[in-house]
């Protein structure tokens, strides 16, 4: 290698400001050079290459055994010749012999600096896996870049992220430009440095954006107990606060609206419904309602469902357009929800005891026949 120690001195430099060591890229170096000088010189010897740790001279060795009967040359020496070198040396030592070619500096320099890029990468691309893990389950801001088929790609500095067509809200549009933010579903290492995929679909998206603009929520005060979403339709979302004196939804809803209204502009209009947590089942699903009334809750608990009755002119805004204000309410609290209106629910009785009527009826006729 030529100006060996100004090689050594680069590795000292690139230790100190990228944190990259020395002697894992001069193992490399060595590695790598027994490849080459195998490639180069067509040699089936036993090759081991030292680089001189100060100075980066560069010295190749045939490594033979010592036997009483030398077989192979190539990889034996006999007990007499390897004592000629070394007095000590006994059957089956392995002794090391200077076979360095001639010219071998250049391909040394060529291999050297190959091998330094490569960990330059390796290197880099750790630092920013380091980086972007820590951003796994967070939000961060990006502006996007391109469309790739269905995908989006989304610029967040020094690296490109992956909204997948799964992961995109329906009626979002992605312009060119435009700062987004998104949730870091998950960051990979891969051959080619970190890959990361976003979402804007996820419900801790809503999550985090409440943590970002609601003090309460980030400090503590007000705990999200769970969310149901629809993404780019609707979301509900349950808050409390053990503090008595604190109101969890007013806290999330904010002055005049101003806070709920910025996280509905961030999701580009989609409609939040914040509600009371409640630890009463009943109490809580006729929260989860709103923005219907409702009259009266009748809860299964071994079958964690329960049948609620609404004013008749609130059945279809209890039940929701196709259904959804009902969907989201069973996925908030984790019940199953029948919905029926107070005409409904009268009809339902009277044909309940019209049955027992003539339940009754009838096992009065079996009595009578025995």
């Amino acid at each position: 290698m030529h100006n060996n120690s100004e090689f050594i001195d680069a590795l000292n430099q690139l230790e100190k400001e990228k944190g990259i060591s020395k002697e894992i890229i001069l193992e490399a170096v060595e590695t790598s050079l027994v490849s080459a000088c195998k490639k180069n010189f067509g040699t089936s010897q036993n090759i081991k290459v030292i680089i001189d740790r100060d100075s980066g001279n560069v010295q190749v060795f045939a490594q033979k055994e010592v036997v009483e009967e030398v077989l192979d040359p190539l990889l034996e020496l006999s007990l007499e010749e390897a004592q000629g070198i070394l007095p000590t040396y006994d059957l089956g030592d392995i002794v090391d012999i200077v076979v360095t070619p001639r010219n071998f500096g250049r391909i040394a320099a060529q291999t050297a600096k190959q091998v330094v890029v490569q960990k330059v990468r390796e290197a880099e691309r750790d630092i920013l896996f380091g980086e972007y893990i820590t951003k796994e389950k967070e939000i961060v801001f990006g502006t996007i870049q391109r469309k790739d088929r269905k995908n989006v790609i989304i610029g967040l500095g020094k690296i490109e992220a992956l909204l997948p067509m799964s992961e995109q809200a329906p009626k979002e549009e992605y312009n060119i430009n435009d700062r987004i933010r998104v949730y870091v579903l998950e960051v990979k290492q891969t051959t080619k440095g970190p890959q990361v995929n976003v979402s804007r679909t996820h419900p801790d998206l809503v999550k985090r954006l409440f943590e970002l603009e609601v003090p309460e929520v980030k400090d503590g005060v007000v705990e999200i107990k769970s969310i149901s979403r629809e993404a780019g339709s609707r979301t509900k979302i349950a808050v409390y606060s053990k503090n008595p004196h604190v109101d969890a939804v007013g806290a999330c809803v904010g002055p005049n609206g101003h806070r709920v209204n910025a996280i509905v502009n961030e999701l580009r209009g989609e409609k939040i419904d914040i509600i009371n947590y409640s630890e009463s089942p009943e109490e809580f699903i006729m929260a989860s309602l709103s923005p219907s009334k409702v009259v009266a809750v009748e809860l299964n608990k071994e079958e964690q469902s329960a049948k609620i009755v609404v004013p008749n002119h609130q059945l279809s805004l209890a039940i929701g357009k196709e259904g959804q204000n009902a969907r989201l309410a069973a996925k908030l609290t984790g019940w199953k929800i029948d919905i029926k209106s107070e005409n409904q629910a009268k009809t339902t009785n009277f044909i309940d005891e019209l049955d027992k009527i003539l339940d009754f009826a009838n096992d009065g006729e079996v009595d009578n026949s025995i």
